[in-house]
């Protein structure tokens, strides 16, 4: 096979064709900026278009920063921008569990140690720029992009989004990632409250850009206070800027400027968008160039200013001189042989996705026992890898972006079909049969308002190849002969994900039928779910033995639930999000006590194969305003005969009825591993900072009385305690700069 020439490989995006890149036979730069966003500025995500081999890849982007310096007047190097909320999302590349599954996990070294590997993998093919994490807070399930979110909480958010930031971004960030905090902020959800935007909404975004040294912040499509927030100036400077002293690019979302013209119908025109978008703080438009050409013809009519136009350039360029590209023969990826999934990255993979699979019902029936020789393994994401992927993987973005296929094997994806029979062998009899489709026709609907990325023209729903149609009859009779059903229902990822919205949230299409038919059987039914959201089973609940939500697992996850299934792995997930139990859609958050219903499963809960006991309490009862931290313990034990890992979270509440915040609020948590009878004893260190609210524009801190309580979820309080700070009232006249707990 001819090794392609650099037009070929570009020929691949956007289906270009090589003479289309041409003048005159030769490679025209003024064609390649329809791909190369500002000819040499940030070349456009690509990867999850092209279908090389790493070192393919490596050497293509060489070639494209060869003929950028020595064929363009500047001589400047371009910046490779991509997604890596899952992984480096390029082909034959590690798939790690959707970033909700992750928040899940309530592990901060294991999101450092998945970054840490995507920051390698994207450094070795010479991308060096992330539009990732995002920090959103989400807290309705109706929310397409939820799975991309680590929940509904600030303070876990905060934490899980850092530890992301600090592995992608590396000690140093010269051969580090840049990583970008999006969407700021208050996206996907209500932002009206002033007091709950600046305590909640912006506090992953704060953390990250004070601790985590974040230098790239994207604007959500959203709007904030009746603007656009990419051209919101009290948004991009006042806030930004100027409170969250940020001093890095920001980048608009794809196709966000003209959408201030095209879909919120802000802007008389593509240039009033642009100059609208660059004064309020904008610095770079993506994907391509639509609105910001306009601004030479603005600077003449005086619209913007040259020093505007100034500020933007330089600080593109100082991230630029930040990535190390700016040397006189930068680095460009890494010699050799590359393996973006070498067997390290793939324990990675498994290990996430038995910390990220939460088990929400056990009757007893998991782990499976000895005496359990037939099972039944139905519905439509039992031997199908479509349920392992979240958006933004790159299988997801090659299918939708692109309209191709991807290859299950590059790297390779492992259904529940392929982990169970890996590890019962010949030992137990495995009967499949798919018993009902995904969903119904025109369940899912690509999103038409106007308010998306410019992919979402281009979206089809693809039809899966080489999968059986499904067969009920004969799904019941093999779930009549079985000793015990394993339904696998749930989403796919054309059923979630950005732009793609459903009609409600329970099981899609006839899965919930299906499965009440297979509660009917009378034989123990296992219900596990895929999906980037929770989905409503109040309906199913009492009649299955055991729930089991997987979420989007990743590459490994078939094996990480097989293993579960038969005791090998303990779970240890937690809810990072309330799971509800109608489709009600009104936002779900358990800050308030979850006054509207109560949930069908609250945040913070999930189970094990073993029980944990907390005791002796340890706390002073009082602690000084101005004091540095305060001591709260206890003891925590596995009083089962099973190795676990138990998540102890840590909440406050006021004891004062007319205080203004919150009724419950976490303030930390650990992952406390132990061997079955085992004890240990764990200490939080809590700053009376932590206890800061926002009013009438300033940052302070109440003095009072507050309950602190140990728990196994925010419902599930095992002890607590009352500690009264005392004092005057303390303000923080620089604002907040303490944000966590600290573990011993």
């Amino acid at each position: 096979m001819s090794r392609m020439t650099l037009e070929e490989k570009l020929a691949q995006i956007e289906g270009i064709r090589p003479n289309d890149l041409m003048i005159d036979g030769k490679l025209s730069l003024e064609k390649c900026r329809e791909i190369i966003p500002h000819g040499i500025g940030h070349f456009c995500q690509f990867s999850s278009s092209l279908t090389m081999s790493p070192s393919e890849l490596r050497d293509f982007v060489r070639e494209i920063q060869h003929y950028l310096m020595t064929e363009t007047r500047t001589k400047i190097p371009a910046i490779f921008h991509e997604e890596a909320i899952t992984g480096f999302a390029t082909q034959g590349a590690t798939t790690f569990p959707q970033q909700i599954g992750m928040g899940c996990s309530w592990n901060e070294d294991q999101i450092i140690k998945n970054s840490a590997s995507t920051r390698r993998n994207m450094r070795a093919a010479g991308a060096t720029y992330a539009l990732s994490p995002m920090l959103d807070l989400s807290r309705t399930a109706h929310w397409e992009r939820i799975e991309e979110s680590y929940g509904e909480d600030a303070y876990l958010t905060s934490a899980l989004g850092l530890a992301f930031v600090n592995g992608l971004q590396g000690e140093d960030i010269s051969n580090g990632v840049a990583a970008t905090t999006k969407h700021f902020a208050g996206y996907g959800t209500q932002n009206n409250n002033s007091k709950e935007f600046h305590e909640e909404y912006l506090m992953p975004h704060e953390v990250v850009i004070k601790k985590g040294n974040v230098k790239s912040v994207m604007p959500s499509y959203g709007r904030f206070k009746g603007k656009a927030v990419v051209t919101s100036k009290e948004m991009l400077t006042t806030i930004l800027r100027e409170k969250l002293g940020f001093d890095g690019v920001v980048v608009s979302d794809y196709g966000a400027i003209n959408l201030t013209y095209t879909g919120h119908k802000l802007a008389s025109s593509s240039k009033e968008a642009a100059v609208m978008a660059l004064n309020a703080g904008t610095d770079i438009e993506l994907a391509k160039p639509i609105a910001f050409p306009y601004l030479p013809e603005a600077l003449k009519e005086g619209l913007v200013s040259q020093e505007k136009i100034d500020d933007a350039v330089k600080r593109s360029l100082i991230m630029k001189a930040r990535l190390d590209l700016l040397d006189e023969n930068p680095a460009i990826g890494v010699d050799g042989e590359l393996d973006f999934d070498p067997p390290a990255n793939r324990k990675l993979a498994y290990e996430s996705a038995c910390q990220s699979i939460v088990l929400l019902k056990n009757n007893g029936i998991l782990p499976l026992k000895k005496d359990v020789k037939k099972i039944a393994l139905v519905g439509p994401n039992a031997a199908t890898v479509h349920g392992l992927l979240g958006d933004y993987t790159y299988q997801s973005m090659i299918s939708f972006w692109w309209g191709k296929s991807f290859d299950p094997n590059n790297p390779k994806l492992i259904s529940l079909s392929e982990g169970l029979h890996n590890v019962l062998g010949d030992d137990v009899s495995i009967a499949h049969e798919r018993g009902c489709d995904w969903s119904a026709p025109l369940e899912s609907m690509i999103k038409k308002d106007g308010l998306g990325d410019s992919r979402l023209a281009k979206v089809k729903m693809l039809t899966i190849k080489d999968v059986p149609q499904p067969n009920l009859d004969n799904a019941i009779k093999i779930s009549k002969e079985s000793d015990v059903i394993i339904a696998v229902m749930g989403e796919n990822i054309y059923l979630c994900g950005e732009g793609r919205e459903r009609k409600g949230i329970r099981l899609p299409g006839e899965q919930e039928a299906f499965v009440k038919q297979l509660i009917a059987t009378g034989k123990p039914v296992i219900l596990v779910m895929y999906g980037g959201r929770p989905q409503v089973v109040n309906e199913l609940e009492k009649g299955c033995a055991a729930i089991v939500q997987a979420w989007f697992p990743g590459e490994e996850g078939g094996q990480a639930i097989a293993d579960i299934m038969i005791g090998k792995v303990n779970p240890s997930a937690k809810l990072c999000i309330t799971y509800p139990k109608s489709e009600d859609k009104t936002e779900v958050n358990y800050k308030n006590e979850y006054t509207n219903e109560e949930p069908q499963y609250p945040f913070g809960y999930g189970l094990s194969y073993t029980n944990y006991t907390y005791s002796d309490l340890q706390l002073n009862s009082s602690t000084k305003i101005t004091d540095d931290r305060f001591e709260i313990a206890c003891k925590v034990k596995n009083t089962g005969e099973k190795d676990g890992t138990e998540i102890v979270q840590l909440y406050v509440s006021p004891t004062d009825e007319n205080s203004s915040m919150k009724p419950i609020q976490l303030k930390g948590f650990q992952r406390v591993d132990l061997k079955a009878g085992e004890e240990k004893s764990i200490k939080f260190l809590v700053s009376p900072e932590q206890l800061v609210q926002y009013k009438n524009d300033q940052w302070i801190v109440v003095p009072g009385k507050y309950d602190f309580k140990l728990a196994a979820s925010c419902t599930d309080i095992r002890l607590s305690g009352t500690i009264n700070i005392k004092g005057d009232a303390k303000i923080l006249k620089n604002g907040r700069s303490v944000f966590f707990s600290k573990n011993q």
